[in-house]
C-alpha cells in the first residue's frame, strides 16, 4: 500500500515522503496513529497544498531566527559573580543566568535554546551556542566577571 507520511517515522521516511509499506503495517499502525494517510489523489493534492503553506511559514520563521542570531552575535552579556581563591566562582553560571542576563539586554530567549555543555565555573570570556532554529545557530559572547 502506498502512503504519505504525516510524521517522521524512523527507518521509513520523513514528512511528506511517499512510501510503499505492507497493508497490515499501514492499516494497523501508521494510519490509526495518524502517522500516514493513504496515497490517493485527494490526499496528494491536499498534502501538496499544506506542504506549500508549511514551506512559506518555515522560510518566514527561519528569517526571523537569522535576524535574532545577528542581534545576539552583536551583543554580549556580562554576568558578575562572587569569586573565591584562584578565580573560582562561588556557584556556577548556568543557562538560567545567561537567560536572565539576556532579558536585561532586551532579548527574550528560552534557556532551553542556550547550548551550554556544562556550567561555567571560572572567570573569563566564553562563547556559547544559541540554537534558534534547526538551521540557525548564533554565537553569544558571555563575560563572567568578579563582583
Amino acid at each position: 500500500m502506498k502512503v504519505i507520511l504525516s510524521e517522521e517515522v524512523p527507518d521509513l521516511g520523513s514528512v511528506g515522503d511517499l512510501v510503499t509499506v505492507k497493508d497490515g503495517y499501514a492499516r494497523n499502525y501508521l494510519i490509526p496513529k495518524r502517522m500516514a494517510v493513504r496515497a490517493n489523489t485527494k490526499n496528494m493534492h491536499q498534502f501538496e497544498h499544506q506542504k506549500r503553506l508549511i514551506e512559506t511559514n518555515s522560510i518566514k520563521v527561519r528569517n526571523q531566527a537569522q535576524d535574532l542570531a545577528k542581534q545576539i552575535e552583536s551583543s554580549s552579556c556580562t554576568i558578575p559573580m562572587l569569586v573565591g581563591e584562584q578565580d573560582k566562582l562561588f556557584g556556577s553560571v548556568t543557562s538560567k543566568d545567561i537567560e536572565e542576563a539576556l532579558a536585561q539586554e532586551g532579548i527574550q530567549l528560552s534557556r532551553k535554546r542556550i547550548m551550554l555543555e556544562e556550567p561555567i565555573k571560572s572567570l573569563g570570556v566564553y562563547t556559547v551556542d544559541v540554537r534558534l532554529h534547526t538551521e540557525v545557530t548564533g554565537k553569544l559572547k558571555v563575560w563572567v566577571v568578579a563582583k
